[in-house]
Order: C-alpha cells, then sequence, then structure tokens
C-alpha cells in the first residue's frame, strides 16, 4: 500500500504542453514514448519524426499528427462482465480521456513492434498512415469495434 494516497482520476492533471509545439497531446505522446526514464531520447524521436512527417506530407506535422490519433480512437470497447458463472464480453462506449491514451499506446506499441528501422521513421510512417486511415493502428481500431458489434447481443448487461 502506498503511504500516500493516489489522487483522483479526475483531480490527476495533463502533463504540461511541450515546449516546441505547445500541445498537451504531443506531451502525453512523449511521456508515454519515454523509455527507461530518458525523456530527451523520447523527445528527439517524436521530433525527428515531426521532421520526417513534415518532409514527407509538406503539411504541418501537428495537424497529421492530430488527425492520426482522431482516425484511431476507438469509440466501442469490449469489457468482461461476470453474470452467473459465466463471463460476457460487453460492449461499452469508450471515455474520450480513455480512447486518447488506447490510441497512443496502440501508436507507440505498433512502431516499436516493427523492425529494421530507426524508431522515428517507424513513428513518422505509421503516424501518415493512420492520418490516412491505414495501416495496423487503424486496424486495430477496427478490430475493436467489429468485436464490440459482435457482441452486440450482450449490451444489457452494462451498468
Amino acid at each position: 500500500m502506498p503511504r500516500k494516497a493516489l489522487k483522483p482520476k479526475e483531480k490527476r492533471g495533463l502533463p504540461e504542453p511541450d515546449s516546441k509545439f505547445g500541445s498537451v497531446q504531443i506531451a502525453r505522446f512523449i511521456s508515454k514514448l519515454n523509455f527507461e526514464g530518458k525523456k530527451s531520447i523520447a523527445e528527439s524521436i517524436m521530433y525527428g519524426s515531426f521532421d520526417i512527417i513534415k518532409e514527407r506530407t509538406g503539411e504541418d506535422p501537428v495537424s497529421v499528427f492530430n488527425r492520426a490519433l482522431e482516425n484511431i480512437r476507438p469509440l466501442l470497447e469490449v469489457r468482461p462482465r461476470r453474470v452467473g458463472g459465466a463471463t460476457y464480453q460487453v460492449p461499452m462506449e469508450v471515455p474520450v480521456i480513455r480512447s486518447t491514451t488506447l490510441a497512443i499506446n496502440w501508436l507507440i506499441g505498433i512502431a516499436r513492434s516493427k523492425t529494421g528501422k530507426p524508431m522515428r521513421e517507424k513513428l513518422a510512417q505509421e503516424i501518415i498512415d493512420a492520418s490516412k486511415k491505414e495501416g495496423a493502428a487503424v486496424k486495430k481500431r477496427e478490430d475493436t469495434h467489429k468485436m464490440a458489434e459482435a457482441n452486440k447481443a450482450f449490451a444489457h448487461y452494462r451498468w
């Protein structure tokens, strides 16, 4: 047990906006990208991928990034509910903060799982693909929605 009580979720603040673009979303992404406490490396990966995005698309990298997150964010997910000895996958709506967190985690996880290129290139390519509604992260979102659609019959178990 912690010596100090944790803050409730609604009182936990969002991180400070990042220094280069002034975006809270990018700051959250950098925090999730952070590996072994090396935030400066995470920032260099993120900003390097933004340079690659600007070079490849010719658009503002922040708008491409935000569009990618919007395309990845799930609206529905299934959560297990135990009813009468049986466990049902019940579709539920996803709160905005959780859907954004899921999108960030999926994007980073997919970029990390690819091999052969530096992380900034993998991340940039995945962000570009997601902004075009392509790529593995968008497929993951669609799979989540399909699973929720398939289990729509159990929606009455949600509470």
